[in-house]
């Protein structure tokens, strides 16, 4: 084999600054060759070793009574009692999905539900958090069509129900837009699958879709800022087949069925390479691959396109002596390959065959030893405090809160989820739209209440108080439903790591994250990290995506947003100050306005208050409930009226100016449907507990209105909120 000569250029293009491949030279005690390069690039990349981020993610909470598994495995897994475990985890897809966003979110989609069954767990539902552009982006609209249609495509094909999620617009995200991706599976708590690979001799075996060239260095370039030249990546966005993965999920819960399997791994970011240096590095042992073996879709390819491929579908295991024969009749009766590749070693290198020749032979531990950085970070400087008072009020309450609701962040998203199958497997109690999804377990009358999402412009203005926020509105979702929270996933979007400013916004949303998971007994039990995504120096949004799951007992106690009827008390619970700082009010009414502080986080007040709320719904005390987060109270009581299709008359008093009452943003608060005959008994609750609760209003009507004034129809309302996002996609380009 005619060894490429390694030059500055090559070692650039593979993403090393030259520190870095004086490194690899020095680990290996030589120069490497081309194909051992590419593997050094792909584990050495931001997006499979974490360089730049490893250290801070310590300080996470990562353990609790249910934890089975935190980090470090596919995905977290959470004891929910009865013999059964969850298994969730949420990634990005954002780079693939900018350059090619069909494929780039479908392949999200395929990805993140591999990382959930390859430990065993069946999916039972998706969700995703979603951040675009500025709506009148020359590109935006077809951005959102192709994310939207994969993200459907793919997990309506696997027929798991895309169940939630969010949405939002904002010009940070106009060179780069974000798609997180969620799934939660269940399986049973003894029968979970690792990963670390055991037993010298033992085969590993390859099954699924061939290998082709699509994908190669896509770990790589996910781990590289976007310049004016982004499109020429396009052939490192993979390509999915959602009827493979649907065959694959199943042979692989046939055969882990049986005891056949040592340890499992599917083939995400960085392909064969990282599948194999992971489930090796894991087990302490060493790996051999005969690539010739593997199973290909085009002719003539290299070792080191072999191994860099990131064509989807694919799973590596780790069989048991003797128990390949059964594994095979299992995947061909499914229609799909099967390779006895390469065998388990103790030589703790990974060797690699090709052609009779031996093409890579590199020590595990140099490959998994990559920089770790402690880059320099600078604090986000505090903003001044920004009064109610100095923000100018409207003129009407009810013309204003039609302008929020048919706005592009608050508007229905309905057009989305309806282009998913949200209802698929039968199980979906609570459809997209409110706080929470709830999915039934199956045989159960218990549920998962599941939830996905971030406020960014909270970050980006404090990026301590945007991760506590992040993580108690997680938490205030979860509870708003009537469930236990239990645990989080997140996806952690940011700029580039190596400007001290977007390391500082990390640091920050770390510690922030830390506080809040610490004192809501919320531990992350997965996650990811998404970094460089910017384009030409213009990053986006700091945008902690926080997944989170909680679980409801008994669901005949459990409750939605929507106002069940006339005649109800509207209780709110938690204090108002009025917090207008970084609000959608300053935003959308106020001339672009983004200034001003996000809303202080009291975790105490989250945790005490939550906890109340929560054992009133089990209590059987609330009709219907809504956490209060964007947009404050008037547009949570609006997506109430909306959702039951009934209005309500509020009455507001006090010393907080009208529309800062309306509109503020305050945290830790909820409104409640009441009825009449149990309101007392909720007020003493509340008093003795020591949470402030005050009765708003009253249920009825076809209008919303606020002390018998400021009045809009919900007609009204309906239109403006149901209205913007078809109107958006249908607009002529």
């Amino acid at each position: 084999m005619t060894a490429s000569p390694i030059t500055p250029d090559i070692i650039a293009a593979h993403g090393f600054a030259p520190d870095e491949y004086q490194n690899v030279e020095r680990l290996l005690g030589r120069t490497p060759n081309i194909t051992e390069l590419g593997l050094f690039s792909v584990m050495w990349s931001e997006h499979c070793s974490y360089k730049s981020s490893k250290v801070w993610l310590r300080r996470l909470p990562t353990t609790g009574p249910r934890v089975i598994h935190g980090p470090g495995e596919n995905a977290g897994v959470v004891d929910i009692g009865e013999g059964l475990a969850v298994i969730f985890k949420m990634e990005s897809h954002n780079h693939p999905s900018y350059i090619e966003p069909f494929q780039g979110a479908a392949t999200g989609v395929g990805g993140i539900m591999r990382d959930v069954f390859t430990m065993g767990a069946r999916p039972i539902a998706n969700l995703n958090v979603l951040r675009f552009g500025r709506p009148d982006h020359p590109k935006m609209r077809h951005l959102v069509s192709g994310v939207v249609s994969g993200i459907g495509f793919y997990g309506n094909c696997m027929g798991v129900p895309t169940v939630g999620g969010e949405c939002s617009f904002h010009p940070a995200y106009d060179g780069n837009i974000l798609v997180n991706a969620m799934t939660v599976g269940i399986a049973p708590a003894d029968r979970i699958f690792l990963s670390a690979a055991a037993g010298i001799g033992n085969p590993v075996v390859y099954v699924g879709s061939k290998t082709g060239r699509d994908g190669i260095h896509g770990a790589t370039m996910a781990s590289a800022e976007f310049d004016e030249n982004s499109e020429e990546k396009r052939p490192t966005v993979q390509v999915g087949d959602p009827f493979i993965e649907k065959l694959l999920l199943e042979a692989c819960l046939e055969l882990m069925a049986t005891d056949a399997i040592v340890a499992i791994q599917d083939m995400g970011a960085a392909g064969l390479t990282s599948s194999s240096v992971e489930m090796a590095s894991k087990g302490g042992v060493g790996i051999e691959l005969v690539l010739d073996n593997v199973p290909q879709r085009e002719r003539g390819m290299t070792a080191y396109e072999m191994m860099l491929s990131e064509s989807q579908e694919r799973m590596l295991m780790i069989l048991k002596p003797g128990r390949e024969p059964q594994a095979e009749e299992i995947f061909r009766r499914w229609g799909l390959d099967f390779a006895v590749i390469g065998i388990i070693t103790d030589t703790q290198h990974i060797v690699l065959k090709h052609k009779g020749e031996v093409v890579a032979d590199v020590p595990l531990e140099a490959l998994g030893e990559p920089p770790l950085y402690t880059r320099p970070h600078e604090p986000t400087p505090k903003r001044a405090p920004l009064a109610a008072g100095d923000v100018p009020g409207v003129e009407n309450l009810g013309t204003a809160l039609a302008t929020l609701m048919g706005g592009p962040d608050l508007s229905s998203k309905r057009w989305i989820w309806e282009q998913y199958d949200h209802l698929v497997m039968g199980h979906t109690l609570q459809r997209p739209g409110g706080d929470s999804a709830v999915v039934r377990l199956p045989r159960s009358n218990r549920a998962l209440a599941l939830t996905a999402d971030c406020t960014p412009r909270y970050c980006f203005a404090d990026p301590v108080e945007g991760g506590r926020q992040a993580v108690a509105e997680s938490w205030r979702n979860i509870t708003a439903v009537g469930a236990q929270p239990l645990a989080i996933t997140d996806c952690m979007n940011f700029g580039n790591p190596q400007r001290p400013a977007i390391m500082g916004q990390f640091v920050g949303a770390i510690d922030g994250m830390a506080e809040a998971c610490t004192a809501l007994d919320y531990p992350v039990v997965s996650g990811n990290v998404s970094l460089y995504n910017e384009t030409s120096g213009q990053g986006v949004l700091p945008t902690p995506s926080i997944g989170g799951v909680g679980l409801i007992e008994d669901l005949n106690r459990t409750v939605g947003i929507a106002l069940p009827g006339p005649g109800l008390n509207l209780v709110l619970v938690g204090e108002t100050a009025g917090h207008l700082g970084c609000s959608l009010y300053l935003r959308e009414l106020c001339g672009g306005r983004e200034d001003g502080p996000p809303p202080p986080v009291d975790l105490g007040a989250e945790r005490r208050n939550g906890d109340f709320v929560r054992g009133l719904i089990q209590g059987g005390s609330v009709r219907a409930c809504h956490d209060l987060s964007d947009g404050g109270l008037l547009v949570g009581v609006a997506e109430m009226a909306l959702a039951g299709k009934v209005g309500a008359a509020l009455t507001l008093e006090g010393a907080v100016p009208l529309h800062a009452q309306a509109y503020g943003e305050d945290q830790a608060r909820y409104v409640l449907a009441v009825d009449h005959a149990r309101l007392a008994a909720v007020l003493d609750a509340a008093q003795a507990a020591g949470v402030p609760a005050q009765v708003i209003g009253t249920t009825g009507g076809e209008a919303l209105t606020v002390n018998g004034a400021h009045g809009v129809s919900l007609a009204q309302l309906r239109q403006a909120h149901e209205g913007w996002f078809p109107a958006f996609m249908a607009a002529a380009e």
